[in-house]
């Protein structure tokens, strides 16, 4: 199948299992922290996502060994080299997380400016900072953040965030764990990924506590031990196949999932009137006829995602009535709305506030994906719509959906 463009003649319900592939913004954290390792590492249920093979190059250029095979990475060695390629983080913003591992370990770190999507600024000023009050220096210079440890360890303060950051809570913790004394971090991000980089730390003998509140303390630790840790699954994954199956009015069972780690996007998906059964490891989505218009907020975690809002979007198209979508986190994440637009959906945006007017079925057309969760609502829209659509640019997906077409031809979806 061509990597550019996704053809699917939609209209059709669509059943079966999905299993659900290990969480893309779990595993880049978790890849960084191999700088962290003196000997050995092994991470499983690793996602092959061309961000995650970004990441492992990265890992290589700063000397560590690694081996990619059957969702797994085995790491060997410690970072020889401070800088880190310009040709690989200008692709992806997650290579700052390399930031605070590598200057842990080597005491000095070269960084070029980080790319990636363009969904919103996203600055890393609060990455910078943190790291500072654990006692970096740091000077920007020609596009590099150029750091140091003039005492050579990180040494343990609280760090106190004005607004919540993912990215900078990672990037304080990873400081943190082999810093000498105690951090405290306060207003933390909650995210099951911080959780879970949380408890793989802890597993190779760091003292984390207070994961998966807003304040988190860090006691320093010496070294790491070698350790084989599993990634948790994709929860953005599994909210946008229950969005599949309730947009399709299909039914499908997401298998290897973690419902705890969704419970604001299921109690909306609820509210639309599509089914879900919870079980232990796996949820059950049964579409329905009629969509139920539901108001939607993002927020940072316990709240409802922003990685699903454009996702949910797509199903508010065909709700029977008007819908109120909020984005609160990223300033500009409604780029799929003129290209749900073209498919006939009635949609106004209001500064942060997308207005959408439900139809009855969406319509068949060639659309553009400008970022990783608009392909995925495009994708859902047109497996709703009549006739055939075509999503362009693709590539964004491949950076956040592991065998996607596979798992879509799998559960009987028709494309090419």
């Amino acid at each position: 199948m061509s990597n550019d463009r996704l053809i699917i003649q939609g209209g059709k319900p669509l059943f079966g299992d999905v299993k659900i592939s290990g969480a893309k913004n779990a595993v880049l954290p978790l890849i960084s922290i191999s700088l962290l390792f003196d000997k050995s590492f092994t991470l499983k249920n690793v996602p092959d996502l061309a961000d995650t093979r970004l990441m492992i190059k990265l890992i290589n250029a700063l000397g560590v060994m690694t081996k990619f095979y059957d969702g797994v990475i085995d790491f060997h060695g410690e970072p020889q080299n401070i800088e880190a390629p310009k040709e690989l983080v200008s692709k992806m913003r997650a290579s700052i997380l390399v930031l605070a591992p590598l200057l842990s370990k080597r005491h000095n770190a070269l960084i070029p400016m980080p790319g990636g999507c363009e969904i919103g600024e996203r600055p890393i000023n609060y990455h910078i900072d943190a790291l500072k009050q654990l006692g970096a220096e740091t000077y920007l210079e020609n596009g590099f953040l150029r750091a140091t440890l003039s005492q050579g360890k990180f040494i343990g303060n609280e760090i106190k965030f004005p607004q919540v950051s993912v990215g900078a809570t990672e990037c304080a913790i990873m400081a943190a764990t082999l810093a000498i004394g105690k951090t405290k971090i306060y207003n933390a991000a909650q995210e099951p990924e911080i959780v879970d980089l949380g408890n793989c730390l802890n597993l190779a003998g760091a003292n984390i506590k207070g994961l998966g509140t807003d304040i988190i303390e860090i006691e320093g630790v010496s070294k790491l031990n070698p350790i084989t840790y599993s990634v948790i699954p994709d929860r953005i994954e599994a909210g946008s196949f229950a969005i599949i199956a309730g947009i399709t009015k299909g039914e499908l069972n997401l298998l290897n999932s973690n419902p705890n780690d969704l419970k604001a996007f299921f109690k909306k998906l609820k509210q639309t009137n599509v089914r879900v059964e919870v079980y232990k490891n796996t949820v059950k989505i049964k579409g329905v006829n009629e969509i139920v218009p539901v108001n939607i907020q993002t927020e940072p975690h316990p709240g409802f995602p922003t990685d699903l809002q454009a996702q949910f979007m797509s199903l508010m198209c065909i709700a029977n009535g008007k819908s109120v979508i909020e984005e609160n986190i990223f300033e500009n994440r409604f780029m799929h709305v003129p290209e749900l637009s073209k498919m006939n959906a009635s949609i106004k945006i209001d500064g942060n506030k997308a207005i959408v007017d439900g139809v009855k079925q969406l319509q068949g057309a060639s659309v553009k994906a400008t970022d990783l969760r608009a392909s995925m609502s495009l994708i859902a829209a047109s497996l709703n719509a009549n006739h055939e659509s075509v999503v362009n640019d693709l590539s964004h997906l491949k950076r956040g959906y592991e065998n996607f077409e596979e798992k879509l031809f799998n559960i009987g979806a028709d494309i090419r």
